[in-house]
């Protein structure tokens, strides 16, 4: 897929899926363990700024990441990694991603709109 911009909404994404997170304190942060949630910050690229998200805990290891606004060209095989504070939680290769922003738009685009039989239904006003 080639977007037609830099900023276009196909490239951001505001959920994925990790591989079993390779946790570099505790395996997995105890608040994470008792909540099945965490909030914390996350990065893929190595230079980025860090992206506030909320982690949710799957049975095998692997986590749902949700970020708090969707970010750009997250791609499967680049690594999520987490960060409370200054510390680095650990990390996890992107395995799934969430739908795109446009793929969200389009989906609610066709909800709101309503169709042109419905709008020839509609009596003009008298």
């Amino acid at each position: 897929f080639k977007a037609p911009s830099r900023d276009h909404p196909a490239l951001y994404r505001d959920l994925l899926r990790t591989s079993r997170v390779h946790w570099i304190a505790e395996e997995p942060p105890a608040e994470l363990v008792r909540e099945k949630m965490m909030e914390c910050h996350f990065r893929f690229r190595h230079q980025m700024a860090l992206v506030p998200c909320v982690l949710t805990l799957n049975q095998d290891g692997s986590v749902w990441v949700t970020l708090v606004k969707p970010a750009r060209a997250i791609t499967p095989g680049q690594f999520a990694v987490f960060y409370k504070g200054d510390e680095c939680l650990g990390s996890g290769k992107i395995l799934r991603m969430g739908p795109s922003v446009y793929t969200l738009q389009q989906g609610k685009n066709r909800e709101e709109s309503p169709k042109k039989e419905e709008i020839d239904k509609i009596e003009p006003a008298t």
